[in-house]
């Protein structure tokens, strides 16, 4: 070969052949020498997808066994001008062999003779076996450009099986067969950790104090934009690890050209705070930490050592996302009264689009109601900035927080002798001007008409005005324990976050204080507005190279259940169309079970850790036709960090033992 031509993939390939070829014809009984072959056996049947290959003991000793689930290669043993390729096999199980009857006889007859030693023929008999594997695709060189590897799930030709080898792949043949298919430019990469057979470290004490290099595998950064990315596996296993090396890698390693905004809905604070179960402490073990120039942190309640902004509403100023959360409150406290659903359910209109409203009858009946909904937060003690609420204009000079009722009315539903304020200037006058129109219209049984004869009240208004001033119930105080979630100061918090993700920067919503109902609040409220957001640059053809990533934790509380067939939610439609408005989640949970099978069969990657059940193995495999054959690893092995990965490039299973995210380094 020139030292000079560029070194194709495959060159290691020819290499290693060529290598194994060498050995052979140089008799392997030279000393050291046997150390070096990789051969492992023959092929005794051969299909499309599967191959029985037989093997005996000291060509497994020599390759330091042949686990369950490792990788074997099967290679033409002459190429005869046939361009560089081989099948990648999986060993699935120990399989017959036309003489394991016989076989069995004969370790019948010793144990009954007990036999202390075999003789050298029957030793050489009984050390054959045979290995059923899976046949996983063919990788050879891309036609269209040699320096790249192509895969396919399928084989080109079946021959008879003498004219194939089986090998145990080295490491240089392994890196191949590992990270071949990732894109070329390895600055668009990262290692998400190092390859892992088997659970077991056994041969690390074979080779005594010989350290053996592990295999590293990386992942692409372009196969996680705008795809869908699972996780699963119990809990403390090592999940939300993978999720910081995820989130890292598309932060430091983006795609070229690409602009990536990421969204991390932190159920535990352990992406935005140190854990120290996750190696935090002073140098530093959170995802914010590492990153602190490339991420916001929001919190519900702010940390000592985590600069955050609020994650809270100003629940008078974006009214219509209060009272959506005041009804999810309401809802999961299982208060049922009348009343109370019917004010649970009223819209309330946003008070900034309200000012402008034409006509301008319509437009007082709709301050109203907003000024309704305010004195209903003000009796339920939620602190308000009246100075900024004023600012609003939505009484157009006639008192701060005036509702408009004519005089007459006024006249009659105040106290005798009581004369009506001019203006209406403070919430507190607000709330008791409502209280007293709202406890007249209750004696006239609501007969009550505007100066165009309409209704004065609709059905909206008298469930707000009777839930301010209940006939038998708590009314505004039971809002009260909700008041935590609302701040005067909190700026149109949604909006806000939804330009950090615009402008690439990751997001980290410190939920770990929250309640599920508002943690699911939180979520639905800012997917809904990336994806509008989203769904308009698309409409406007003004998506370019942006994209937005998004993380979920404990996803079986969010996403469409397992058997459920509602599949218009929110994330629903992230599943179905949030490649074309570049969009990709990675979302966590422990059973795939507990996942919607239609949002699962729109997932392209994939990393399973233990689970403890058939049931949710072959949920999976059902699914992911990928995963069937390594059922039984997945339900075995529980050691932290270990994974059975799937991605876009990676064409199979690949088991990988993930690094520990360091943090700040």
């Amino acid at each position: 070969m020139n030292p000079s031509s560029p070194v194709r993939p495959f060159d290691v390939l020819t290499r290693f052949l060529e290598r194994e070829h060498a050995y052979t014809e140089a008799s392997v009984t030279k000393a050291g020498m046997e150390k070096q072959l990789r051969f492992v056996g023959y092929v005794l049947d051969l299909g499309y997808d599967s191959a029985r290959i037989i093997t005996c003991d000291p060509l497994k000793n020599t390759v330091g066994g042949i686990p369950r689930s490792s990788f074997l290669i099967l290679a033409p043993r002459k190429p005869n001008g046939i361009p560089p390729h081989f099948s990648v096999l999986r060993v699935r199980d120990i399989a017959p062999t036309p003489l394991s009857e016989q076989v069995q006889q004969t370790y019948f007859e010793l144990h009954k003779k007990s036999m202390p030693e075999l003789d050298i023929w029957t030793t050489n008999e009984l050390q054959w076996g045979a290995l059923n594997c899976d046949m996983l695709g063919m990788m050879y060189p891309d036609p269209g450009d040699p320096e790249n590897v192509a895969f396919a799930g399928d084989q080109t030709n079946i021959r008879s099986p003498h004219h194939y080898l089986v090998y145990s792949p080295p490491d240089e043949v392994l890196d191949l067969i590992v990270n071949g298919l990732i894109p070329a430019r390895r600055e668009h990469a990262w290692g998400i950790g190092t390859l892992r057979p088997t659970e077991t470290q056994f041969h690390h004490l074979l080779n005594g104090s010989k350290k053996i290099p592990p295999i590293e595998v990386r992942l692409a950064s372009a196969d996680f934009i705008g795809t869908r990315t699972a996780m699963f596996g119990k809990t403390r296993l090592g999940k939300s690890n993978v999720v910081k090396l995820i989130a890292e890698g598309l932060i430091t390693s983006p795609p070229p050209n690409t602009t990536v905004g990421q969204i991390i809905f932190d159920i535990n604070g352990e992406y935005a705070n140190d854990n120290a179960q996750d190696g935090g402490g002073e140098e530093g073990g959170s995802l914010y930490k590492a990153h602190a120039d490339k991420c916001v942190v929001y919190a519900l309640k702010p940390r000592a050592k985590t600069p955050s902004k609020e994650l809270r509403l100003n629940f008078y100023e974006n009214a219509p996302d209060g009272m959506t959360a005041l009804r999810g409150f309401l809802e999961s406290s299982g208060r049922g009264s009348m009343y109370i659903r019917a004010f649970a359910t009223t819209d309330i209109p946003e008070p900034r689009e309200v000012t402008d409203h034409q006509p301008v009858n319509e437009r007082k009946r709709l301050v109203r109601k907003v000024l309704a909904y305010w004195a209903i937060l003000h009796r339920a003690g939620y602190p308000a900035n009246e100075a900024q609420l004023a600012a609003l204009k939505m009484t157009n000079g006639v008192g701060r927080f005036n509702p408009q009722f004519d005089a007459a009315l006024r006249r009659e539903a105040y106290p005798d002798k009581q004369q009506p304020p001019e203006r209406i200037d403070s919430l507190d006058q607000l709330a008791y001007e409502f209280d007293l129109v709202t406890r007249h219209a209750k004696s006239v049984r609501w007969d009550l008409n505007s100066s165009t004869g309409n209704p004065l009240f609709d059905a909206g208004d008298q469930a707000l005005l009777k839930f301010l001033v209940p006939d038998t119930g708590e009314g505004p105080r039971m809002l009260g324990e909700y008041a935590e979630y609302h701040s005067p100061n909190a700026s149109a918090v949604t909006k806000e976050i939804v330009g950090h993700v615009v402008h690439g920067r990751t997001v980290i919503l410190d939920l770990g204080s929250a309640s599920d109902t508002m943690r699911q609040y939180f979520a639905d409220m800012i997917s809904q507005e990336l994806f509008l957001r989203q769904e308009w640059a698309f409409t406007h053809d003004r998506l370019d190279r942006h994209y937005v990533q998004l993380y979920f934790e404990e996803a079986h509380n969010l996403f469409p259940p397992g058997g459920s067939q509602d599949m218009k939610g929110i994330y629903a439609r992230f599943a179905k169309e949030g490649a074309k408005f570049h969009i990709g989640m990675v979302y966590s949970t422990q059973s795939p079970s507990t996942i919607n099978g239609e949002l699962l069969t729109q997932t392209e990657n994939f990393f399973v850790g233990h689970l403890s059940s058939e049931q949710e193995t072959k949920a999976l495999s059902r699914l992911q036709t990928a995963f069937s054959g390594v059922e039984q690893d997945i339900l075995r092995t529980k050691q932290p960090g270990y994974m059975r990965m799937l991605t876009k490039s990676h064409r199979f299973v690949i088991p990988v033992q993930a690094r520990m995210f360091q943090g700040r380094k």
